[in-house]
């Protein structure tokens, strides 16, 4: 007998994926399974109608017994104030870096941006068994890997993160962020995002004060 929902479906229309994410997390039961980039949609034109709503279906679970077990970048909590325990239900953790953003709802049913990063341009909800299956068992190993981000300590003074030592160096050298990104072997998008994660840590988002507080704190 045919399966009463097709294995994928690709959603484009901006208000049928708010409403299908909406739907999906209030369906769990049991547990949620995300891969986020809480800043990966800075800078990317989205209205902030939608940066606002995508959190606010999550948020809703923490009223219920649904077991949510959220994976950052290492990056993306600098970009946003995502070390507060009690922002977002559940547990959360960190790795350096995501495959992609998704939603896994009781391990059934996923979603993933259909360009692999941002929900605002479409999803794929996928219902086939062993996608999912194999969705799950890429978070589960994400996990057991990662770091618990809230147990995280804050850096000690005179110590500059380790993953933003030599985005620092560079910064401080006067490079270009083409010749920087190419000398660190990173992406442009990647050194930006770090960028932005050393400036959140430094408390200013200009680049020249961000050296001034470097030079305060030791860390150059």
């Amino acid at each position: 007998m045919d399966s009463p929902h097709p294995p994928g479906l690709a959603i484009r229309e901006i208000r049928q994926v708010m409403a299908t994410l909406t739907t999906l997390i209030r369906s769990a039961v049991e547990e949620i399974l995300i891969f986020d980039d809480p800043g990966g949609g800075l800078g990317q034109g989205i209205p902030e109608t939608f940066l606002d709503f995508a959190e606010v279906p999550v948020r809703s679970v923490d009223e219920t017994e649904v077991a949510v077990r959220r994976i950052v970048p290492r990056d993306g909590p600098a970009t946003v104030p995502y070390r507060v325990p009690r922002q977002f239900p559940g547990l959360a953790r960190q790795t350096e870096s995501i495959p992609f953003k998704m939603i896994v709802v009781d391990r059934t049913v996923a979603a993933v941006p259909l360009d692999l990063l941002l929900h605002y341009n479409g999803l794929l909800l996928i219902r086939d068994p062993v996608v999912v299956r194999a969705l799950v068992r890429i978070h589960e190993s994400a996990w057991e890997s990662g770091e618990d981000l809230y147990a995280s300590p804050d850096p000690a003074p005179g110590v500059v993160p380790e993953h933003l030592r030599l985005v620092l160096e560079a910064l401080a050298a006067g490079l270009t962020d083409e010749a920087a990104a190419a000398r660190l072997s990173m992406s442009s998008r990647t050194y930006s995002r770090r960028i932005g994660a050393l400036l959140a840590a430094l408390g200013t988002p200009s680049r020249f004060r961000a050296g001034v507080e470097a030079a305060r704190r030791g860390w150059i």
